[in-house]
């Protein structure tokens, strides 16, 4: 009999099904997809697929990415329910009374939010290129940054922007312990410190490195050193470790500890093998996006897509 990974594949082929996975998802689902990446990464890939289903092996508002970039096409997730704490807690409602309360703000939103809140958007940024997009705005420009606030606060330290940000976190990065993150560096004084900007100030503030998760899986490869402390979700040293086979990587450590003292996205580990089975064989959950909010949230994703080019 075969594997469910054999089945999987097989059923890829026939259905002419591309399967993008973030890096975050559970190793064994980024071993059978086809592309592997960030936020930024994966629009990319979204946006120029010939394949006829997209299966999303990440969160909701990804999937809803893909599918704002491919109306015609069919978009599927695992698991319904892989939310996104950071994107929960902008509320569309609440965010439309922030925006018209400050019409004379450019709204530049990170792409962890949903389409009805990228539908308020005027730009749509990743942490790959958050820095790019703000400054790409005129300086006399006054900016709101939603939804996450540590990635606002990294943006302002780096711009020197003077951004009204939305209160929003996620609580996977804001879930590093400094005092463990401390100890565990006197235990590691050769290794060095790579963090997420989603990260708190103080978790950043101790970092050799801050940077998207492609960023840092750059930054681990080029850099000279070998021992290095990874301060985002630990779905993120399968794929490191793979490209860095000679060099040692240790878990940021969380405050409280869970099944690896590290820090885990509960929604992005809701997808298993046998969820992204499941999904292929009923074509189901489908991703859906009305089409009047789809339009309007196209607007900032594609300005974004353009940007990073």
């Amino acid at each position: 009999m075969k594997s469910l990974k054999e089945r999987i594949l097989d059923l890829k082929k026939e259905k002419n099904v591309v399967i993008l996975a973030h890096y975050y998802q559970e190793a064994d689902i980024q071993d059978i997809a086809d592309y592997v990446g960030d936020s930024l990464g994966l629009s990319q890939e979204a946006a120029k697929t010939d394949a006829d289903i997209i299966l999303f092996a990440g969160v909701h508002f990804m999937a809803e990415t893909a599918k704002i970039l491919n109306p015609t096409k069919k978009v599927i997730l695992p698991d319904l329910k892989a939310g996104c704490s950071l994107a929960e807690s902008c509320p569309p409602e609440a965010f439309k009374k922030f925006t018209e309360a400050h019409p004379d703000h450019i709204v530049i939103t990170y792409v962890n939010c949903s389409a009805e809140i990228k539908a308020l958007s005027d730009i749509v940024c990743t942490s790959s290129n958050a820095v790019k997009i703000v400054e790409s705005v005129p300086k006399d420009t006054p900016i709101i940054f939603a939804p996450d606030k540590n990635l606002g606060r990294y943006i302002i330290n780096k711009t020197g922007r003077d951004m009204l940000l939305w209160d929003g976190s996620c609580v996977v990065h804001e879930a590093f312990s400094l005092d463990k993150l401390i100890e565990l560096y006197k235990q590691h004084p050769d290794s060095k410190i790579i963090a997420h900007p989603e990260s708190e100030t103080h978790i950043l503030e101790t970092a050799s490195y801050i940077g998207s998760t492609s960023g840092m899986i750059d930054f681990v490869k080029t850099n000279p050193g070998t021992k290095f402390i990874v301060a985002t979700e630990a779905g993120i040293l399968h794929k490191m470790q793979q490209e860095v086979p000679d060099k040692i990587l240790i878990p940021a450590p969380a405050k409280e500890n869970n099944t690896c003292a590290c820090s885990e996205c509960g929604y992005m580990k809701m997808n298993t093998l046998q969820k992204v089975y499941d999904c292929l064989l009923n074509e189901t959950p489908e991703i859906t996006v009305p089409e009047h909010i789809r339009k309007k949230a196209l607007i900032p994703i594609e300005r974004m897509l353009e940007l990073s080019k």
